[in-house]
């Protein structure tokens, strides 16, 4: 009985002993790092950083920029293809009122009004739309005549030294572009009518003799990228609610052979 115990007991020792070292290679598991704990808590990935080409602000200042820089690499007076489009002009064109050139640079602006009383849903809600418009005016008259006097270009029919840029024709695309960014997702043609408008407004500029084509190239330039920095740099959006949206228009006869349009307005709440 005691050669039987004893031999239970050395085999429970060497058992023992041939286990131990098997538990002592088992690795510990390391501690777990939590200084990086609240770092992103959310598991929402990190934003890809796009390529500039690709950017908000390329998009926004490609053409405008090449626009500004042809119109002063060519801005040499009464010299090279500023001498040759103005005699070209002058063949073609015979000078008209300028109230028209003063007139049709508020155009696109009507055309703006026009579309939204039609009920047409513009992007940007009626308070936005009005603090884009005069954030783009500020920008483009601070900018636009800030060059005039740094430039004291020669008007080509030598009125003053304020020929580049053209204003009237910065004041007309600023509007244009203002139009083609609200309506564009509704139709382009609101846009290509916008910029139809200012097209003109730069083609009676350069008849009327206001302006080499330099300066309104250069000008066209300026409007665009004001219109452009004005919707990059808004960030006030109040919502996406509704001020005045539903309008309507039908015609009406008011008897006695009177006939016109009826318009409709209910405020949203």
């Amino acid at each position: 009985m005691r050669t039987r115990l004893l031999s239970y007991f050395i085999t429970f020792l060497l058992l023992t002993s041939s286990l131990g070292p098997a538990y002592a290679q088992v690795p510990t598991a390391p501690a777990t790092d939590t200084t990086k704990k609240y770092a992103n808590p959310g598991g929402i990935p990190a934003p890809v950083k796009q390529p500039f080409l690709k950017s908000k602000l390329f998009k926004a200042v490609a053409i405008p920029a090449v626009l500004i820089t042809y119109g002063a690499i060519t801005a040499q007076g009464d010299a090279g293809i500023n001498r040759d489009a103005r005699t070209f002009v002058q063949k073609q064109f015979r000078p008209v009122s300028t109230t028209f050139d003063n007139t049709f640079i508020f155009l696109p602006y009507l055309e703006l009004a026009a579309v939204a009383v039609a009920g047409v849903e513009s992007r940007n809600d009626r308070i936005n739309t009005l603090l884009i418009i005069a954030k783009g005016e500020a920008i483009m008259l601070a900018s636009t005549f800030a060059v005039k006097y740094l430039a004291k270009e020669t008007r080509p029919n030598g009125a003053d030294n304020l020929s580049f840029p053209s204003g009237h024709t910065s004041q007309a695309f600023l509007a244009a572009s203002i139009v083609h960014t609200e309506f564009r997702d509704k139709s382009q043609w609101y846009g290509i009518g916008a910029y139809t408008i200012a097209t003109s407004v730069a083609a009676l500029r350069m008849i009327n003799d206001k302006h080499w084509q330099s300066d309104v190239v250069a000008g066209a330039g300026f409007g665009i990228l004001s219109a452009h920095l004005a919707y990059l740099s808004h960030r006030n959006r109040w919502g996406r609610k509704s001020i005045g949206r539903d309008v309507g228009m039908t015609p009406a006869y008011f008897g006695s052979g009177a006939s016109g349009v009826s318009i409709t307005w209910r405020p949203s709440k």
